[in-house]
């Protein structure tokens, strides 16, 4: 048995009805987690799902973490992760746990799966620079991580590598599970046939010549916190930490400087360099008033 989980926060609602048309008779079981203020109703698009509300937003690993528990309870075997940004093809459930399944008859250890992402703001397959490919085997590639949306989770690994990490909050969050995976010697790949299209960021700027993403001001709070936050641990990737802090003096000039609302970005940065060093997880406002 196989469940979704799918996580909003303030959904275009256009959007979101169309991931679930997409989804509808993939899964045995849907289960949406709405971390916005007020509620949001999905009947119009699908009849059968289970709804949390939690309006005080709890984060994206909590929210994953009270699906995935859900799903455990329910005895499904795979749980595919969604949000709300991304569009999957008709047949993406059954082909990734076709390849769960297969990898279990080669006694490949592999814990997630995930399809290469299109990202549709670019129009390009997101491919990593420094990523190195683990292992390459027929219809897998071996990989040290993949992004949460997409994400198909054999359940029966969480008895060993555990739930999500709530005290990253939102990002991160995939990752630091992948990488904590494959520290206990269990294997993460990306489906080299499968494509889901997803927007990463919420915009795009341009600085000679380079593009990067734009996200909202509080996201670089938890941007820079848990950069800072992850790069004391031991089984993060030395390249991950390398890049991220090298970058961090860059991103601070880009977003302070070249954006908009620059003292608002620069204020959710400071604080979250400020509490990165002094090793504070957890929602921003149990630190900070908005």
């Amino acid at each position: 048995m196989i469940g979704a989980i799918l996580v909003v926060y303030n959904p275009d609602l256009a959007l979101t009805e169309r991931l679930l048309t997409r989804l509808y008779g993939q899964t045995e079981e849907v289960i949406i987690i709405d971390n916005s203020p007020k509620p949001h109703s999905f009947k119009k698009v699908i009849e059968h799902y289970t709804y949390l509300h939690f309006p005080e937003n709890i984060g994206i690993a909590a929210a994953h973490n009270a699906g995935l528990i859900h799903l455990l309870k329910l005895g499904c075997e795979y749980a595919i992760l969604l949000d709300q940004d991304s569009l999957i093809p008709t047949d993406m459930v059954f082909n990734l746990s076709s390849l769960l399944k297969a990898s279990k008859t080669m006694k490949q250890d592999i814990v997630a799966i995930g399809p290469r992402i299109h990202c549709s703001f670019s129009d390009k397959n997101v491919r990593s620079l420094v990523q190195r490919e683990v292992f390459d085997y027929e219809q897998l590639v071996g990989v040290t991580q993949i992004i949460a949306s997409g994400m198909m989770i054999d359940l029966s690994a969480i008895d060993e590598v555990g739930l999500k990490d709530e005290s990253l909050f939102i990002d991160g969050v995939d990752h630091e599970w992948c990488w904590r995976a494959r520290s206990m010697g269990l294997s993460i790949a990306r489906a080299k046939q499968v494509e889901m299209l997803h927007r990463l960021g919420d915009s795009r700027s341009k600085f000679i010549g380079v593009t990067y993403k734009v996200g909202a001001p509080i996201r670089l709070y938890y941007q820079f916190r848990n950069i800072l936050l992850l790069s004391r641990r031991p089984y993060v990737p030395t390249y991950w930490k390398v890049r991220c802090l090298f970058f961090m003096p860059i991103r601070l000039f880009l977003n302070s400087v070249m954006q908009t609302n620059k003292r608002k970005r620069l204020v959710y940065m400071v604080r979250g360099i400020w509490d990165g060093l002094l090793g504070r997880s957890g929602a921003y406002n149990k630190h900070w008033h908005h």
